[in-house]
């Protein structure tokens, strides 16, 4: 499951070859790499060489995705943090890790492992000892959660689940822009493993923030996220912030879960870019 594909191969050459600081962005649930494109073309702007992993078998595109379901089914929390590590263990120069919704608990997963030189979390699935469960984020997770039999399975979003789960803060037309350009099927697997990991002394959610070479780490929450909101963000802070190093949480107003793909993406992007160049290059 941690075979690097071609696609990938070509991003850590063109890594390497630069001779640039790499970021390697790290998409979530029910999103492909191509979620990051934007955000790539920022940061290559600002002088760094910019890597957008898939998880283990994740298709090309979108279209591909919708019409092959069963490629997302059965991938593991770690089966994807294993195939993220194998790509940045190719690259010459440790790289800051950006990562958003589930890729935000890879990216911190990543950081524990100390593999990364500065972290974004961006409204980031919950760990092994983050409690907060508002109602909002277990509705966005009940597409999911509501049949046991998901837990093999890849399942897709309606576009009202979209809606509400990442979309909630943008126009209808927007709404339905980001949905068609964007969604995707998302294994089931990853998300009962997060609501059952402060059950589960086993976890593959869970994440070492106690390892002296976990690095600089930003927690980035949209104000108004419905599957991540400040409450779980800000409990993922208060565990992160018991390491020595450098811990911070900022909030953006009125932004929602589709905070990385929206209209305003340049506005969380710049946030994101702040904090690296504190710490990176």
């Amino acid at each position: 499951m941690t075979e690097i594909t071609q696609y990938e191969t070509e991003q850590i050459d063109a890594a390497n070859t630069s001779g640039l600081t790499p970021v390697v962005f790290v998409h979530g649930l029910w999103l492909l790499p191509n979620s990051w494109d934007q955000w790539r073309a920022a940061f290559a702007s600002a002088g760094y060489a910019t890597l957008a992993p898939g998880w283990p078998d994740d298709p090309e595109t979108v279209k591909e995705g919708n019409e092959h379901p069963e490629r997302f089914a059965g991938k593991t929390v770690a089966q994807i943090a294993d195939h993220m590590e194998a790509v940045i263990s190719k690259l010459s120069k440790p790289p800051a890790v950006i990562g958003h919704s589930f890729g935000g608990l890879l990216a911190q997963i990543l950081a524990g492992r100390g593999v990364s030189k500065a972290t974004v979390a961006i409204d980031p699935a919950p760990f092994q000892g983050v409690l907060p469960l508002p109602i909002s984020a277990l509705k966005s997770a009940s597409p999911v959660l509501k049949n046991p039999t998901n837990y093999k399975k890849a399942v897709a979003l309606t576009y009202d689940q979209f809606r509400f789960a990442f979309a909630n803060e943008v126009s209808e037309a927007e709404a339905k822009e980001l949905y068609e350009t964007y969604a995707v099927p998302g294994t089931g697997r990853v998300l009962f493993q997060a609501a059952t990991a402060n059950f589960n002394p086993w976890t593959d959610a869970k994440v070492d923030s106690k390892n002296p070479k976990r690095g600089p780490l930003l927690i980035i929450s949209g104000e108004k996220d419905h599957t991540v909101p400040w409450a779980i963000a800000n409990a993922s802070f208060k565990k992160q912030k018991r390491n020595e190093g450098v811990t911070e949480i900022t909030e953006i107003p009125g932004r929602g879960h589709s905070l990385v793909i929206d209209n305003g993406w340049k506005e969380v992007a710049d946030t994101a870019l702040a904090f690296v160049e504190r710490f990176v290059k």
